[in-house]
């Protein structure tokens, strides 16, 4: 790997470390006025029980001393009873005397129920207090261990800051240019590509692309314009090399050939694909995985199609791949693509050159070679 590339992906990590932590460093004093508005919260409660206790005694000398009001009009009336001269007049008395004590009763009744829910009140009282203590020393611990994040995050974030200009003085002015740019609209400048694919955008990249991206080459997405990098110990090949080579099966609708000499091409791998009532052929170099000459359509299945292909010099091998994505591939195999036939295809002469017993279904196979 390039040692600028190296630098660009150490620069991205930076980056990210950076933008991390100044995120939770602008977080952090919104934590701390959340807590504040939570300690807040509960001073509130408290608050409103302490009001609801004296609302609760305010009331109580209200009706106290509506029932002192009360006993002094009938203390009044009977002195009064006393001295009328008519029914008329003293039952009028003795109907005021009533309603005073009927008034008294109810004032009492409400005293009571104040006297009732006073418990519940005072419990209340405590019980927010208690909170409120609790929550005032888990706050505070909280607000210590926000400060102390702080300080840590702002160490952190100035380590970060002397790797990343570290980073920065290892790259070329102007790919450096071109990952500043990247970067600020898409939140990252630099993508690994891995199975012929930008794992940032995950947009197919052209055969020619994924080769030079290979071969440690400055090279850019088309779809992102991010700058990749190839890394093998990432890559998985299409085909699985295996201890024992698997066979092709007779069904497949897609096969894979080598041949040792096509006319005047030389080595080439040839794919034939079936598709409804027609076939197509295509012929790439096998040394340079180049596509030569145009896809050529016939009418019925490959093997009857293009006899005149199904040579004795041709050796099957293991292969499939969607055709839309090998019409994406164009004029060229993708490297990994190339690798994949030529690993198989070291196998099958391994295999050929090994001695062994065919069961019947690969005697089948070896005679009707056919892909997967």
């Amino acid at each position: 790997m390039l040692p600028e590339i190296q630098n660009l992906i150490e620069l991205q990590r930076a980056d990210r470390e950076i933008l991390s932590l100044q995120e939770e460093i602008a977080a952090l004093p919104k934590r701390v006025a959340a807590i504040e508005e939570r300690l807040a919260g509960t001073k509130t409660g408290l608050e409103k029980a302490k009001t609801a206790v004296k609302a609760d005694e305010s009331a109580r000398r209200t009706f106290e001393s509506a029932i002192q009001d009360r006993q002094q009009k009938i203390s009044k009336y009977r002195d009064q009873s006393l001295e009328v001269k008519t029914n008329e007049q003293y039952k009028a008395l003795m109907h005021e005397i009533q309603f005073a004590e009927q008034d008294i009763r109810a004032n009492e009744d409400k005293i009571l129920e104040l006297m009732v829910n006073a418990e519940a009140r005072d419990k209340a009282v405590k019980a927010a207090e208690a909170e409120l203590k609790a929550e005032t020393a888990e706050i505070e611990k909280e607000k210590i261990q926000a400060r102390e994040r702080t300080a840590e995050d702002e160490r952190q974030m100035a380590e970060w800051n002397t790797k990343r200009q570290s980073s920065r003085s290892g790259v070329d002015g102007d790919v450096l240019r071109q990952y500043d740019r990247v970067a600020k609209y898409r939140g990252t400048g630099i993508s690994e590509v891995r199975d012929q694919k930008c794992m940032a955008c995950q947009v197919m990249l052209r055969p020619q692309t994924y080769n030079e991206v290979r071969s440690d080459k400055l090279v850019s997405c088309e779809s992102c314009q991010r700058i990749l990098y190839y890394d093998p110990s990432h890559d998985h090949p299409a085909i699985e090399t295996r201890k024992r080579r698997a066979h092709p099966k007779i069904e497949a609708s897609q096969a894979w050939y080598y041949r040792a000499m096509h006319g005047e091409e030389g080595e080439v791998f040839l794919v034939f694909v079936n598709h409804g009532a027609e076939s197509s052929r295509r012929i790439y170099d096998a040394a340079s995985g180049r596509k030569i000459g145009e896809t050529l359509l016939r009418e019925g299945a490959y093997r009857l199609a293009f006899p005149e292909e199904l040579t004795t010099d041709t050796t099957r091998l293991n292969g499939h791949w969607p055709e839309p994505e090998i019409d994406e591939w164009g004029a060229e195999l993708p490297t990994a693509t190339l690798d994949a036939l030529h690993r198989d295809l070291n196998l099958a002469r391994v295999e050929a050159a090994a001695p062994h017993k065919h069961s019947k279904e690969e005697a089948i196979t070896a005679e009707h070679p056919v892909s997967r």
